[in-house]
């Protein structure tokens, strides 16, 4: 989430996931059937019914043909294969290729990719070649202007900066740099990360299954190397026409991008809401520089591939009351404090930004304020600082069918009374903090739903994370490759939000290659992790049929922070029905007091003890203050026996504060 605090971090140590370089006998590697297809990096099959259905196809660089150089696995931190998808992507220097065969028919693909910073910051651009069975050549213009982030929160697009919190506490020297003597040396790009940007285009025309589409970085190629993690392809339909509509060209837009074209589209707007028209903005690039405020109106594009909402930041001259000291390209419903809007519904163009720092007063997101029963869907969102930002109260919105990407923080945050809404099947990926966040900071969300989204690899933070709030829902989400100060889900009670009350379900989620490293604790999460700072959690929550696949440590996390440990506590939660195949360490970690209890859990490849308990470190005669429950059909486990093993139960101490890593062996089919 957006947040307002200070998040320290530091190098994580390795995880048995070692670093693979292909030699000079892998360099050019072919494929003889179709580059593989999956999802979040796996075979489909593991994670059907989970995620966002959409109406692309992935296939991976690194099971691409290629004569450049696999990097990866590798799951630490500040390093080009953790935050790709999967792991692991394709590094090409100039004269380079990785050759894809495509699975489907497909006019458009989506190109993931990294190239390196400037050596001052602010980024590059470079040249990518795409061709099609050797020919139709076309040049993609990659940029790093979007990405390198260094440093502390909340981070600089300066390599060369030093420490912006020297009075900060670091694990790089362990000491607190300002107050020490002498004063640590602290290696410069310090902690870079958030390398990845992704490229649209639309070939001209339709290929079919079996077609190669190459890329490659031209031999006289300014950057020194282009990473590749991955393609998308799909077939894009004809533009979406709307002839009787308040057609925005009528206004005075400028379709060419040349021109301002915000007012107007303002001016299309009023036009609209007095004729009962709904706005109509056809194919083209508008430039957009400021909020577009809306309420009672429809706005409609050609599909999001067509029809392009740009806009560049502009510094205010004086902040605004909200602490905005830029403004951007957005569509903005009306404060909560004056009513907010409602009737709002948005459709079918793309928003694309101009953020390249996080500067956490700033309104400059995709689209924000408050929006009741209003629907927002087919939107693709990039290179703003959320993608969707909605301050409450408000009441009945419905979030469908979207991309978002390329985020310095948040895809999509409900912050503070949002009652009654829907976020559902939307497609996240590279977000600078939380996917999808419900923060119930000053008001409660209540009633919400987060259901069928895919969210992958989120650089800070959570995949989904829910903070207070009473009676919310996450169903059926697909969270991949989540990288530091979080993991796949959480629960926290944390940044000032409201208690949880009523009940909390998290229900057919799965969460791959998540469990992540905690750079601040320098221990591992689990893949779901609750976490009790502001006070306990004791309302009903229940975790039902999640599965979680390839923990980077621990399945399952109860924690709490060190100076409240003897505070708060962490009780009822209810496990049922849960599937776990592989953790690096245990499928429970317990590191507060309270209590969970746990039916049909069955779990296979755990690498350390099942039940990792160390309650609140007071290490009683009685037992851990953590206390187990089973209520039957708990099977499975690991190197150690049963991860339920009866003798761990309900509360043996088991404490093993760093637990060494088994990496586990890729999921497999159930």
């Amino acid at each position: 989430m957006a947040r307002k605090v200070a998040l320290a971090a530091v190098t994580a140590t390795a995880v048995g996931l070692g670093l693979l370089v292909a030699g000079p006998a892998a360099a050019t590697r072919q494929t003889a059937t179709p580059t593989a297809v999956t999802r979040a990096a796996l075979d489909p099959s593991l994670v059907a019914g989970r995620g966002a259905n959409v109406p692309f196809v992935e296939q991976e660089a690194e099971n691409a043909a290629t004569n450049g150089v696999v990097i990866g696995p590798d799951r630490n931190a500040y390093t080009l294969p953790a935050e790709a998808s999967g792991r692991r992507a394709v590094k090409l220097t100039p004269g380079q290729w990785v050759e894809f065969t495509l699975p489907k028919a497909a006019n458009a693909v989506t190109v993931r990719y990294s190239v390196p910073d400037a050596p001052n910051g602010g980024g590059i651009t470079a040249p990518l070649n795409l061709t099609v069975n050797g020919g139709n050549k076309k040049t993609l213009t990659l940029t790093s202007q979007f990405a390198w982030l260094y440093n502390q929160y909340p981070f600089t697009n300066d390599p060369n900066a030093g420490l912006l919190h020297p009075d900060w506490w670091i694990t790089e020297c362990q000491c607190v740099p300002a107050a020490t003597s002498p004063t640590p040396e602290i290696t410069k790009p310090f902690r870079p990360m958030h390398f990845y940007d992704e490229q649209r285009l639309l070939l001209g025309k339709t290929y079919k299954a079996g077609d190669k589409v190459r890329l490659t970085a031209p031999a006289n190629s300014n950057a020194a190397w282009t990473v590749i993690d991955l393609l998308d392809s799909e077939v894009v339909g004809a533009p979406h026409v709307r002839v009787l509509a308040a057609n925005v060209l009528l206004f005075g837009a400028d379709p060419t991008g040349r021109k301002d074209s915000a007012p107007a589209i303002e001016k299309a707007i009023a036009f609209a809401k007095r004729s009962n028209l709904k706005v109509y903005i056809p194919p083209g690039t508008y430039q957009v520089n400021r909020h577009i405020i809306v309420d009672d109106v429809t706005i409609e594009g050609a599909g999001s591939w067509y029809t392009i909402i740009k806009g560049k930041e502009v510094a205010l001259p004086t902040p605004a009351p909200d602490g905005s000291v830029h403004t951007g390209v957005g569509f903005y419903g009306k404060d909560a404090a004056d009513g907010g809007s409602r009737n709002v519904h948005l459709s079918g163009f793309a928003i694309e930004g101009d953020v390249r720092e996080r500067i956490d007063t700033d309104q400059v997101n995709g689209v924000g304020g408050a929006m009741s029963d209003s629907t927002i869907k087919g939107l693709h969102i990039r290179h703003t600082k959320v993608g969707l930002w909605f301050d409450g109260p408000m009441n009945n919105l419905k979030v469908t069918d979207n991309v978002i990407v390329d985020q310095i923080a948040d895809a999509l945050n409900f912050h503070g009374g949002v009652t009654n809404s829907v976020v559902a099947n939307n497609f996240i990926r590279n977000t600078g903090d939380d996917g999808l966040a419900m923060w119930s900071e000053k008001n409660a969300n209540v009633g919400n739903v987060f259901d069928r989204n895919t969210v992958q690899t989120p650089t800070l933070a959570n995949g989904i994370a829910i903070y207070g709030g009473k009676d919310n829902v996450v169903s059926n989400n697909l969270v991949a490759d989540p990288l530091r100060e979080g993991s796949g889900l959480h629960a926290g009670s944390r940044f000032g939000a409201e208690p949880f009350t009523g009940t909390l379900k998290f229900t057919d989620n799965t969460t791959v290659r998540a469990g992540a490293f905690d750079l601040n604790w320098r221990i591992g999460l689990g893949s779901i992790w609750f976490y009790a700072l502001d006070r306990s959690i004791e309302n009903d929550i229940q975790v039902t049929g999640d599965h979680y696949l390839d923990s980077t440590y621990n399945a399952i996390m109860m924690v709490s922070e060190w100076g409240v440990k003897d505070l708060y506590s962490i009780t009822g939660v209810k496990f049922k029905n849960v599937r776990i195949d592989g953790t690096g360490t245990s499928v429970l970690s317990a590191r507060v007091k309270g209590g969970a209890s746990f039916e049909n859990v069955d779990a296979r490849n755990v690498g350390a003890v099942g039940i990792n308990n160390c309650g609140a470190f007071n290490f009683p005669p009685t037992g851990s203050e953590f206390s187990v429950t089973d209520l039957g059909g708990n099977d499975g486990g690991g190197t150690t026996g049963p991860w339920a093993g009866a003798w761990q139960l309900p509360n043996t101490i088991t404490c093993d504060d760093r637990p060494p890593v088994v990496a586990p062996p890729a999921p497999s089919p159930w």
